[in-house]
């Protein structure tokens, strides 16, 4: 009877209480809960670190083929007008093994659909930007290995061959790695092009799609700002899919890839992503505009990263598009599936929760017409 006497005491008094102090009680525990949050969201936000004056530099090949010294980058964010028609950056961490056959089929397409003998207009959807040129930003995000030599060298194979010019293929080396968010938006900070386009350096996406990204941007681009997704949702349940993740440990992979992708995605759209069905697919297209009002305002550097810039365009009203594209299964990633996924489910409430009490800032930016 005795260790039920507290029980029955708080029992008693809750009963005697009135209806308002029993509200105004649990109206305190609300509060409490919510500024525990907020604080807790302080602490563990997101905070890039700021650039190097060695990482707004770069480094390129002369027609000469030698390797030029350190160069500054442009800054996108306070640059006029585009001078190339379209970038692509590329986000390189010890990418020394895969990195040349991507640059290969990039270039090819890049120099057949934006060279000097290009002559409609391909990078400007009104038709007032720059019509041709091309840039390949590699942000080598601190790689250990060679990543970043290896990229010049194979620029300067291509100097003699005039596949290239001086200029083309610019490699920016950061001092520190910042994850693969980090080196995306510091590339983006710094491109030449009226588009932008982000593609991993293992090639597992078809270059040649990035045609399908900007038509598709185009159809939805509202006063200069848009953005195109690149897609792989279509191919999870294919034939193809399935019968090879019954083959090798590879393709299981692939499986587990798969199964993660809608969990993930089942997550999201608690978190208010629903139109987008691949979230984290490494191709994106952007245009010009949309990189100045979303990237100064990003603070995710990990694999997080694609869904605060899906939040941050949600919020400025800029219209994305998602665009199916072909997609392989390519060896060595860096992603550890079950401990980054794990990081990523965190990261996600984090980003989201520091939106929601104001701990990230959004922009003024978007399309002209929604902030009149």
């Amino acid at each position: 009877m005795g260790e039920d006497l507290p029980f029955g005491l708080l029992i008693s008094c809750l009963q005697n209480a009135s209806v308002a102090v029993v509200l105004c009680g649990f109206l305190g525990l609300i509060g409490l809960g919510v500024l525990a949050s907020y604080i807790l969201i302080l602490l563990v936000a997101h905070t890039p670190r700021r650039e190097t004056d060695s990482e707004r530099t770069y480094q390129t090949i002369t027609k000469d083929g030698k390797t030029t010294p350190a160069l500054p980058l442009p800054d996108t964010y306070s640059s006029g007008k585009a001078e190339v028609a379209l970038s692509v950056v590329v986000p390189a961490y010890n990418e020394s093994e895969r990195l040349p056959d991507m640059l290969a089929e990039a270039v090819t397409f890049l120099h057949d659909e934006y060279g000097p003998n290009k002559k409609e207009i391909n990078g400007n959807a009104n038709g007032t930007g720059a019509t041709t040129g091309w840039e390949i930003l590699i942000v080598d995000d601190g790689s250990t290995d060679s990543t970043a030599g290896v990229a010049l060298n194979w620029a300067r194979s291509q100097i003699h061959l005039r596949d290239i010019k001086e200029g083309d293929i610019r490699v920016c080396v950061l001092e520190k790695n910042r994850g693969k968010g980090g080196a995306v938006a510091h590339g983006m900070r710094h491109v030449r092009g009226e588009y932008a386009v982000f593609a991993d350096a293992d090639g597992a996406s078809k270059f040649s799609d990035v045609k399908s990204l900007l038509q598709e941007l185009r159809s939805v681009e509202d006063d200069g700002f848009g953005i195109a997704v690149g897609s792989r949702a279509h191919m999870v349940t294919t034939d193809a899919v399935v019968k090879r993740t019954t083959l090798t440990l590879n393709h299981q992979r692939s499986f587990i890839r798969n199964f993660l992708m809608h969990s993930f995605h089942t997550l999201l759209k608690t978190f208010g992503i629903r139109h987008i069905h691949d979230t984290q697919c490494g191709f994106k297209l952007f245009s010009r505009a949309a990189i100045r009002d979303i990237f100064p305002f990003m603070h995710t550097e990990g694999w997080i990263f694609d869904i605060e810039i899906l939040l941050l365009a949600g919020y400025l009203s800029v219209p994305v598009v998602e665009v199916p594209i072909t997609w392989h299964e390519v060896t060595g990633t860096k992603m550890r599936l079950v401990q980054d996924s794990i990081r990523m489910a965190w990261d996600l409430g984090v980003v989201r929760l520091g939106y929601i009490w104001g701990v990230y800032r959004v922009g003024l930016g978007g399309p002209s017409k929604k902030r009149r």
